[in-house]
């Protein structure tokens, strides 16, 4: 006898995207407001989305939780962060490289420490559930025990994500330097135990290019070519010194990006966070095999490292996502970065509207990571992850937005004058994961 599925229903306003969509036209095209809705789960699946006028009434034996005078939306994705950065966030005074020799390399060393990695990692799914993030992208460290850490906290949430152990072999403190073989060897075991475990999804991780010898980044071609539907996640052109280092270190290749293509590490799932200073050509390649981009505004200009271009990936329908980027970026809330987005395509006369914007923070950051399929908005059998939102949770956002009766204006002040106050409930799979007001012993216990 097939056991009965649990219903429940929500009934809120609701905005999402009805589909992958690449210009600005065509992403309002897709863009879709209900100012009253009941959506439909059963069993951490989105059943239906329709208009609460539409005579349904809720199903008998619906659990139904009333959102009125709130807005749902499809949880965030953040497509570039580093979860052993946590602690080093806002970090002064220093550009990529030199802040990576100050901060963070010895605040990775850190994570091979498997208690300490628990700790850190119980801190950092929390603080991603408590900005409205559901899915990332997430770089751990060297060490294995830290992707292990990461991947045990977000599977007790049935969380999607996912994420990767640090491959590097040179150019780094002894402490952390491997072995080409060895990080392979570390990297496969990893995939073997976590990738398509639940929710959970594996992304080979060579740092970038500055660390990675030519033997490294063999291995990490060869493991992209063994397991074809993992992930591969690294740095492009961030910085113009960390770029003529990687022309002093792979004089035979024409620019950066050529060198992850040489070894086959550009395509479909693979994301490259930042492309900040690319060329013609590494343009036309991520085009051309199917590549993503992080867009990472507010590590951009915490470190000075330059201004993306979204209306170039745009013109040749790269798929981007939105990263954070912790802790080069000062905030967890995608809200937040949105806000830097909009800054740094003013700087570069592009008019970022809210539509466009939290496209990429939603089904645009899941056609990135190629999970437009099952997460992103709230189509039939989409899996239910989405965040609870207050437009006015501080007295000057009610104030902006009480003259205003047009949506996408308040979506605009949400992202310009928004964070984590916003966010007052956040649902993983079907299930209440964090509620505003809420606080966690393990949120202190790594201070005591």
């Amino acid at each position: 006898m097939m056991s009965k599925k649990r219903l429940q229903g929500f009934r809120a306003a609701f905005i999402h995207y009805a589909g992958v969509a690449h210009h600005s036209d065509e992403i309002a095209g897709q863009f879709r407001y209900l100012p009253d809705g009941l959506l439909l789960i059963a069993d951490g699946k989105v059943v239906s989305l329709t208009p609460w006028d539409d005579g349904n009434n809720v199903p008998e034996g619906c659990e139904f939780t009333d959102y009125q005078g709130r807005l749902i939306l499809p949880g965030f994705i953040d497509t570039h962060i580093h979860f052993p950065q946590t602690e080093m966030i806002a970090a002064y005074g220093e550009q990529l490289l030199e802040w990576l020799e100050k901060y963070t390399f010895p605040v990775e060393s850190k994570y091979g420490d498997s208690e300490y990695a628990s700790a850190m990692a119980a801190f950092f799914i929390r603080q991603l559930f408590s900005h409205g993030t559901t899915t990332a992208l997430v770089f751990a460290s060297v060490h294995p025990q830290s992707v292990n850490a990461l991947f045990l906290e977000a599977q007790k949430y049935a969380m999607r994500i996912i994420a990767g152990k640090v491959m590097m072999d040179r150019h780094v403190p002894e402490a952390l330097l491997e072995d080409p073989a060895e990080s392979a060897r570390q990297t496969r075991q990893l995939i073997e135990r976590w990738h398509g475990k639940g929710r959970l999804g594996y992304a080979i991780t060579p740092r970038f290019v500055p660390t990675s010898s030519p033997a490294l980044l063999e291995q990490a071609g060869v493991l992209r070519r063994e397991y074809p539907d993992v992930w591969m996640q690294t740095h492009l052109s961030e910085n113009i010194r960390e770029i003529e280092w990687v022309s002093e270190l792979f004089p035979e290749h024409d620019n950066y990006l050529g060198v992850y293509d040489h070894y086959q590490l550009t395509g479909k799932r693979s994301v490259f966070a930042h492309c900040i200073h690319l060329q013609d050509k590494e343009w036309t390649c991520l085009q051309q095999t199917g590549s993503s981009v992080a867009f990472c505004p507010s590590s951009n200009l915490f470190l000075g490292s330059g201004l993306f271009k979204l209306s170039a990936a745009k013109a040749r329908k790269i798929p981007v996502g939105i990263g954070t980027d912790v802790g080069a970026g000062t905030s967890f809330s995608l809200l937040r970065t949105l806000g830097d987005a909009y800054k740094v395509q003013q700087l570069q006369s592009y008019k970022l509207n809210a539509c466009e914007a939290f496209y990429h923070a939603t089904l645009g950051g899941a056609h990135a990571l190629d999970l437009d399929s099952v997460i992103g908005n709230f189509a039939p059998g989409k899996e239910a992850d989405f965040i609870v939102v207050d437009l006015t949770a501080t007295p000057l956002q009610k104030l902006r937005c009480s003259g205003s009766t047009d949506i996408l204006d308040k979506l605009f002040v949400l992202m310009t004058l928004g964070d984590e106050r916003n966010i007052t409930h956040t649902w993983v799979n079907g299930e209440c994961v964090w509620t505003q007001g809420e606080t966690e012993e393990n949120d202190h216990a790594i201070f005591a």
